[in-house]
């Protein structure tokens, strides 16, 4: 009611007062799964606050003209070399640090589907045969321009991370399939090719010393003409010899009846550092918040003075929590905003602030008013949620006093007590693993810093 107008605290009255919080750190048992748009993470990081971060990802690869054999003339070819592409797109953590990746193939009994949609938390898959390739490279470099040279063209490419992989166990390899039914007929169509390759893991190389990095980089793989498995050779056929490239891309595909895009990213955190120390006192609260972005963790609050607040007329009711200093805060920043919902007292569901959050439910996904709500970093370091209306009905409606959690998702799916139905995802991070934080609880030492809920009120 008014809070966008605020009227002047004049203690006669309008009044302002500060409720105390109940604060503690949980792991976040994070059941998100890739979706086809979704950036893959690779890397390796040690973050002395929080602990170690692996990404892995998985693809498949596909050939767009079946039935065609793509090679010109199968007892001619000659390799020049094997190079998988990926089109990179951004840096998280160290970006002056060495990176290293090593490339597999998916096992065909790992149960690598390309229906099925994989949680970031899943195990990884297995591998099977000899490393296939691997690329060392600084990672700030990746969005510098190279010179790539191709028969007829010669460009410069930008932001893309070229693998080179071995000749005779990829390039040979693929020449050796054919068109014809048998067990090579790997471009007779799609399901015998995906039988016959079933995708690359890309690996980061943490035992690797600097090159296992400090860093992940992402990367857009799904229908992305920079990645790619290109195979450039030479082939004789009439007497003349042609100098050529092939390549195979991972791609959207329809496969009985639904959409099939073969990837995983699979993300593995081991906590460290005071995070895990903070994880691991039991039931006391926190005075510090460690929130990692999915898949990572999250922080209960409680306002217990809400339960015993006169009723008035609300202006304004906001939360505020204070990011603290943090000397590893240059190279691992915050994520790009953070999140806050309610959950049940059973913690099997979570609500949203509908009339707060300016809530609009979409037919795949949900969005929200950031600006208004709240969960961006402010100049001040301090992070706001406008919780004005919610707390208007605790104290006029007696409506129930929900515990509260912070945290950085990728999307998180919620419960809307107005529509009364299970949402379509909210996203609020643009990239998995992409950022954590460490903040101010309840009790930090520094009242002036303390997590706690502002509320300007007039007295009915």
């Amino acid at each position: 009611m008014g809070d966008d107008l605020l009227p002047a605290i004049d203690n006669v009255n309008t009044f302002q007062t500060f409720l105390e919080t109940e604060t503690n750190n949980q792991r976040f048992n994070d059941t998100t799964k890739m979706e086809s748009g979704d950036y893959v993470a690779l890397g390796h990081i040690n973050d002395p606050g929080f602990g170690t971060t692996d990404a892995n990802a998985y693809f498949d690869i596909g050939y767009g003209n079946y039935g065609v054999y793509p090679f010109i003339n199968k007892d001619s070819v000659k390799i020049d070399s094997v190079i998988l592409s990926l089109a990179y797109h951004d840096t998280s953590g160290d970006t002056n640090s060495l990176q290293t990746v090593k490339v597999f193939e998916i096992s065909p009994t790992a149960g690598f589907e390309d229906t099925t949609l994989y949680k970031f938390t899943d195990p990884d898959f297995a591998v099977t045969g000899s490393l296939l390739g691997s690329k060392t490279f600084i990672v700030n470099t990746l969005n510098d321009s190279i010179l790539h040279a191709q028969p007829g063209d010669t460009s410069k490419l930008v932001n893309v991370l070229r693998i080179p992989l071995d000749t005779q166990l990829v390039g040979r390899r693929f020449v050796n399939y054919d068109t014809i039914a048998g067990p090579l007929g790997a471009y007779r169509n799609d399901s015998i090719f995906q039988t016959l390759v079933p995708g690359f893991a890309i690996k980061s190389d943490a035992a690797s010393g600097n090159g296992g990095g400090n860093a992940l980089t992402y990367y857009s793989i799904l229908d992305n003409v920079n990645t790619n498995l290109t195979i450039y050779f030479k082939a004789t056929k009439n007497g003349v010899t042609d100098t050529s490239s092939i390549s195979f891309a991972h791609i959207t595909r329809i496969k009985n009846g639904q959409y099939a895009v073969g990837q995983a990213n699979i993300i593995k955190r081991t906590e460290g550092g005071p995070y895990l120390t903070y994880l691991n006192n039991g039931p006391s609260l926190d005075d510090q918040l460690y929130i990692q972005s999915a898949p990572g963790s999250y922080a209960t609050i409680k306002i217990p003075g809400l339960d015993t607040f006169q009723n008035a007329v609300v202006h304004r009711a906001e939360l505020i929590i204070t990011r603290l200093p943090d000397p590893s805060a240059n190279i691992f920043t915050p994520p790009s905003a953070l999140f806050l919902d309610r959950i049940s007292d059973a913690g099997d569901t979570a609500s949203t602030f509908d009339l707060d959050m300016g809530l609009q439910i979409g037919l795949s996904s949900s969005t929200y008013d950031l600006a208004h709500f709240g969960g961006s970093l402010n100049s001040d370091d301090t992070y706001h949620f406008n919780i004005t209306r919610y707390v208007q009905k605790i104290l006029t409606e007696k409506k129930k006093n929900y515990t509260l959690r912070v945290y950085a998702p990728l999307r998180t799916f919620l419960y809307s007590e107005a529509a009364g139905v299970r949402i379509p995802p909210i996203p609020v991070i643009s990239e998995i693993a992409n950022g954590r934080v460490v903040l101010a609880g309840g009790n930090y030492s520094n009242p002036a810093f303390r997590l706690r809920l502002r509320v300007v009120y007039s007295k009915i």
